[in-house]
This record gives structure tokens, sequence and C-alpha cells, in this order.
């Protein structure tokens, strides 16, 4: 089981208000770090479910 590293979040929050034009005060951040921590805590599970590989790949439609 593997987790983001705090830093890795701190750094993805700061693209998101870096690309968004949208800088949270720090109350917000925090509180923001804090949500992306939670949400990555509960994905963990699903992300290390292991898939098996695929053979067959869906159609392609083309017009």
């Amino acid at each position: 089981m593997t987790s983001h590293a705090p830093e890795t979040l701190t750094a993805y929050l700061q693209q998101m208000e870096t690309l968004l034009n949208l800088p949270l005060p720090p109350e917000r951040h925090d509180a923001v770090l804090l949500q992306l921590q939670h949400i990555a805590e509960m994905a963990q599970p699903l992300m290390d479910y292991p898939l098996e590989v695929q053979e067959e790949i869906a159609g392609v439609y083309q017009l």
C-alpha cells in the first residue's frame, strides 16, 4: 500500500492554484490540503486492487 506524500499533495495544490488563478488564503489552503489527504487515503484501497491485463480492446468506430 502506497500513499501520497504531503509534499506531493502540497505541490499539486499549489499548481492548481496557479493554473486556475485562484490563490487560497492560508486557512483555506490548509483545509483543502487536509481534504486531499483524506481523499487519497480513501482511494488507496481501490488503487491497490489488482487488475488483470485485458487483451481485448474495445472496437473503434469511424464515420
